[in-house]
């Protein structure tokens, strides 16, 4: 029989695929625990043998599953989106200046993730310099910039990204991207988070230069969703990626519900309403 390759960006299906073949190797953790009707898994990659055996950098990578594709407004979206608040606090500490990088291509629609999220992002940059006394101690200094693909402006997303940190000074990034999964259980129910930041495109093989503290001199937080799920290919073959028929309503509820998330974390002062109604 002919291998089959599948790839993945979720760090939960490569450690599960380790796992199942020999066993998980000594420096990578896994946690499970539920949060509303949420199910979380923290899976912990703590060194670099074990980082090679899973093919993921050391880091930390939560992942959050849903009962549902991000298809429809649940009913309750608030705590959701609450309890992803939550994770992106944990994981990015208590940096208050913050970058929203919303990485992908806007004209097609599987891709265009991160700059719908970037959309939504309530950016407050712009008020802590030109009017600080309208500035609150709930309101983070946040800042969002939609850097494009190198087929439309001939420029790495991550060279944009690195000019723009030293324009604004971050004190972390935050990185929003389209994610590729293996599984088609978790392609559009599935939020990952990892500290170890992204390199752009890599679940489809197209891989640009990666966003991480090591790239750009501060923490990078990376979030994402997988939209597409790769069903494997033959060797010499082509792979054969997959999106839901719903693709345009998964984007538009996954970059809703990210959105508010990553603004009640930076906001920590505005409530979901208060939010909603600044960003609509």
């Amino acid at each position: 029989m002919p291998k089959i390759i599948k790839r993945t960006d979720l760090a939960l299906e490569s450690a599960q695929e380790v796992e199942e073949k020999e066993g998980l190797p000594e420096g990578i953790s896994v946690e499970k625990r539920s949060a509303a009707d949420l199910f979380v898994t923290e899976v912990g990659v703590m060194t670099e043998e074990a980082a090679g055996r899973i093919g993921k950098p050391v880091g930390r990578y939560v992942t959050v599953e849903t009962p549902e594709r991000f298809e429809r407004r649940p009913e309750n979206f608030d705590e959701r989106a609450g309890e992803l608040a939550r994770e992106i606090r944990r994981l990015i500490g208590g940096g208050k200046r913050v970058l929203v990088a919303g990485l992908g291509n806007s004209e097609i629609t599987p891709d265009s993730l991160g700059p719908r999220v970037c959309s939504h992002i309530f950016a407050t940059r712009h008020i802590k310099c030109n009017a600080p006394e309208l500035m609150e101690d709930g309101l983070g200094e946040v800042s969002a910039v939609i850097p494009g693909v190198m087929g439309q402006t001939g420029i790495e997303a991550g060279e944009l990204i690195k000019r723009v940190c030293g324009e604004v000074e971050p004190e972390a990034v935050i990185a929003v991207d389209a994610l590729a999964c293996s599984e088609i259980s978790h392609l559009g129910r599935t939020v990952q988070l990892t500290d170890t930041g992204i390199s752009p495109g890599s679940g489809v093989l197209n891989s640009r230069k990666e966003l991480s503290e090591k790239t750009l001199g501060v923490p990078c937080l990376a979030i994402g969703v997988p939209t597409i799920a790769d069903l494997g290919e033959e060797e010499e073959g082509e792979p054969l990626m997959v999106t839901p028929r719903s693709v345009d309503k998964l984007i538009s509820g996954s970059a809703q519900l990210l959105a508010a998330a990553i603004n009640l974390a930076l906001h920590p002062g505005l409530s979901l309403e208060e939010i909603m109604s600044l960003t609509s």
